[in-house]
């Protein structure tokens, strides 16, 4: 399991050494080498010429049997970080993992030889003792304290070996062949371990960086049994502190982090998850049964916080609330808002106040039904910078591609409030966990979507309002009564996309996260229940499907220009023009109230013309569309069924 690395501990955070531990030498395990080096240099003249230093012979002068004897001494001397008197220990001052061991060149070769063999095992203890020494200072930490504490047992077993090796020694019973097969049950041991440590030191790891090393290194050394059981027990005695702390705090919800080691921060202020009678966690390498108790203690502490969202913080009332508002579930202070807010939403972005607007949105909500809902008062206004084609091109974590390419969307000129304006909602903890940021902002792309095509419904109502003025008149073969037509064309369009996105998405994929909510036993369940909705809803709604999306704005801004159009033409128009002449050349008769002071007659045929041309193309370039997306997405074809039956009452 990787396990999450902890940051430094602060100095201040730490005890300070005791400066007799560093001032006394003969209190650590270097003494022997760093006053021997200072005494010959002080008591004697070395000789930078020869390598042995004092007054030492080269040991070529003596013969190969009693050369071996000599090698051997010096041998087991080294093996426990001592130098000999033919066999010297160099190092170099600020390169602690620097170590070379030199030989007298005189030396017979063989021995020679034999002898660098057995120097990797000598340079791993060297570097395993200095680690030992180095990290058990208070602020290295207690991963760090008790790898070592199990390094230097295993140092222990390693000097009781030279011991033994030394003992045959005197006895006359050991060779260098045999100094050699005695040492190497113990050298891949000893390199792995110095492998381990100087990358541990390099990086100056601590806490669940050396776990994750050492298991990383176990798993790296498979084919070496010995090698890989060694780490492993290594492993299983430096995690037994952090489990410590791990186990405190998956039980108690205590933090026990002296020195910074940890994951993650305790907040005292919240009250602690009860002590449970679970096995403990003692157990790091191979057998993962710690995984076992913190996934028991993980679905307790979800459980209990399911609990708590659901109960107290009523986490489905809030997404009821959140349905209401931003999924225009209750829409009657919609309409209030667009009402009173009319002259703000048309102004331009740089010139929106939005704390009037937020004013009066709290007037609209207390007008209307929402007032009874407690938690109308968490619902904010804001104004996007940006059209809603734009905010999804610039939108990179939904999990899908929008847009094959944002250069290519075109901003509009003078964007307003209309196309910018939506409602963000303040949530709490622990309910933000559900409803994150990023959820919210699904939530506000729904409906800044689902407003402007109210805002285009109400529009074209105002049209049509406009036609019903007139219909009294005698319009009938005019431009007017063929803009009825399209007028009508165009709401059924608005209407039909409106009904589609709240009855044939919003609705039933609402219906399916609430009864899955009810039945989740974890606060995961919840989020990706919650995660899923939102994500089937914005594809649903057309919000991922960036061809399909452009076409219906395309649509929409079509009628928003003809509604607005409408109007101003219809009330200045003088004698209503037919869109052809009679074939006998008679006039109809008129109202007088239809003629007014205004242009040329054929300004209302050509706007009216042109508005249904455009429409009608744009239309008919989203039926195959819509067609050929219906295949591979199944629930667009109501919408298809919708859109492919528009236009032919003309």
């Amino acid at each position: 399991m990787k396990m999450e690395a902890a940051p430094a501990p602060t100095p201040s955070s730490c005890p300070s050494t005791p400066r007799w531990n560093v001032e006394r030498p003969f209190l650590t395990g270097r003494f022997h080498q760093e006053t021997k080096a200072t005494s010959r240099l002080a008591e004697t003249r070395f000789s930078f010429d020869s390598f042995s230093p004092g007054l030492e012979k080269p040991i070529g002068c003596y013969d190969a049997a009693v050369q071996e004897l000599i090698v051997i001494d010096d041998l087991l001397s080294a093996l426990v970080g001592i130098e000999g008197r033919y066999i010297s220990i160099k190092r170099i001052r600020g390169m602690e993992n620097e170590i070379t061991f030199l030989v007298d060149a005189s030396m017979d070769l063989a021995l020679q030889e034999l002898a660098k063999r057995i120097f990797p095992l000598c340079k791993s203890f060297l570097l395993i003792d200095q680690f030992v020494e180095s990290k058990s200072q208070f602020r290295n930490g207690l991963v760090n304290h008790a790898f070592a504490a199990a390094l230097r047992a295993l140092l222990l077993d390693y000097l009781a070996m030279v011991a033994q090796l030394e003992h045959q020694f005197r006895l006359g019973r050991l060779s260098i062949q045999g100094l050699w097969f005695y040492c190497q049950p113990m050298m891949g041991c000893m390199l792995a371990l110095s492998t381990v440590i100087q990358k541990a030191a390099a990086n100056s790891f601590t806490g669940s960086a050396v776990l994750n090393l050492l298991q990383s290194q176990s798993k790296a050394m498979a084919g070496d049994n010995a090698v890989r059981s060694l780490l492993e027990k290594m492993a299983q005695h430096a995690s037994n502190a952090y489990l410590g702390i791990l186990e405190r705090w998956v039980y108690e919800g205590v933090i026990d982090d002296p020195y910074g080691e940890f994951f993650i921060a305790e907040n005292k202020s919240l009250q602690k998850v009860p002590a449970t009678e679970n096995s403990k966690l003692t157990i790091f390498g191979s057998n993962h049964h710690y995984l076992e108790c913190v996934k028991g203690a993980y679905e307790f502490a979800s459980s209990e916080l399911l609990n708590l969202m659901k109960e107290m913080y009523d986490l489905i009332g809030k997404l009821r609330s959140i349905k209401h508002y931003l999924l225009l579930d209750q829409g009657d202070f919609l309409v209030h808002f667009m009402d009173i807010a009319r002259d703000e939403l048309v102004k331009k972005l740089d010139e929106i106040s939005v704390e009037k607007l937020q004013s009066l949105l709290d007037l609209a909500l207390r007008s209307t039904a929402a007032a009874a809902d407690p938690c109308h008062e968490d619902l904010t206004c804001c104004v996007e910078a940006s059209s809603l084609l734009k905010r999804l091109a610039m939108l990179t974590d939904l999990g899908t591609k929008t847009v094959s390419d944002r250069n290519d969307i075109e901003e509009p000129i003078s964007i307003t409030g209309l196309e910018t304006f939506t409602l963000s909602y303040k949530v709490q903890w622990p309910l933000s966990i559900v409803i994150s940021r990023r959820a919210l902002t699904k939530y506000q792309l729904i409906f800044r979507f689902l407003f402007h095509c109210k805002h285009a419904e109400r529009q074209l109502c105002g049209a049509w309002q406009v036609h019903q003025g007139v219909r009294a008149l005698n319009l009938h073969g005019t431009a007017i009564s063929r803009s009825s037509l399209l007028c009508r064309s165009m709401l059924k369009f608005i209407n039909s996309l409106l009904h589609y996105l709240t009855f044939e998405v919003l609705e039933p994929n609402w219906h399916v996260m609430h009864d899955r909510l009810q039945t989740a036993k974890s606060i995961d369940e919840v989020i990706q229940h919650h995660d899923f909705f939102l994500d089937k809803c914005l594809r649903e709604c057309l919000l991922l499907l960036p061809e399909l999306l452009k076409k219906v704005e395309r649509l929409k801004s079509l009628c928003l220009q003809y509604a607005a159009a409408i109007q101003w033409l219809i009330s200045s128009s003088i004698d209503i023009p037919k869109l052809d002449d009679s074939s006998d050349g008679s006039k109809q008769r008129k109202s007088p109230q239809a003629i007014k002071i205004t242009t040329q007659n054929t300004t209302v045929t050509d706007s009216i013309l042109k508005f249904e041309r455009e429409f009608n193309a744009e239309l008919q370039s989203l039926r195959p569309l819509l067609s050929t997306s219906s295949q591979a997405e199944p629930y667009l074809t109501h919408l298809a069924q919708c859109v492919l039956g528009i236009g032919n009452d003309q």
